[in-house]
Order: C-alpha cells, then sequence, then structure tokens
C-alpha cells in the first residue's frame, strides 16, 4: 500500500463554534470510513500555520485517497492538497 499526505484547510465559515468542529470531523470520518473502505488512516494531526489538518492514509489505489479527499472538502468544508509520502529509507535505497 502506498502512503499519502491529505493537508487539510478549513473554511472561515466551516462552523461557529469551535466545539461544532468535532461534530464535523465525526461526520467527515464516518462518511470516508463509509465510502472509501480501501483507505487506512495512519494518524491525524492538528497544525498552527497554514494548514489545520494533516491526514497520514495508506490505500492501494490513488482513487480512494481522491474520493476520501473530496469528502474533506465536501463535508469537512476544507481546501486540500494530497501528495503521495515515501518512507525515508526507502528513498534512501533509490537513489
Amino acid at each position: 500500500m502506498a502512503t499519502y499526505v491529505i493537508l487539510s484547510q478549513l473554511s472561515p465559515d466551516a462552523f461557529d463554534d469551535p466545539k461544532d468542529f468535532k461534530k464535523m470531523a465525526k461526520t467527515v470520518a464516518d462518511k470516508i470510513r463509509k465510502e472509501c473502505k480501501g483507505v487506512v488512516w495512519k494518524q491525524s494531526y492538528a497544525l498552527l500555520g497554514r494548514f489545520d489538518v494533516v491526514d497520514i492514509v495508506e490505500a492501494a489505489d490513488v482513487r480512494e485517497v481522491e474520493r476520501a479527499a473530496l469528502i474533506i472538502r465536501a463535508y469537512g468544508h476544507a481546501s486540500t492538497e494530497t501528495m503521495p509520502a515515501t518512507p525515508w529509507n526507502a528513498f534512501i535505497e533509490g537513489l
């Protein structure tokens, strides 16, 4: 399986109260679990900077990751950047 990084930037009008973010995050996670069965969530982090969230996922099919990113955009009211990630040792060995 390949590893992907999904960087998300929440829309300023995504929610009115920060407490509402929990509900929105659960909705997004449930939708991805249901519709993107080939995506394995490895880790998520809250960020301070240009992006608000980084998700590390694995999938055998990039189309599953694309679908997950679109769900984040639609239901999470966010813009995303998605990129493949190569484990450091595999990268170095390939040089």
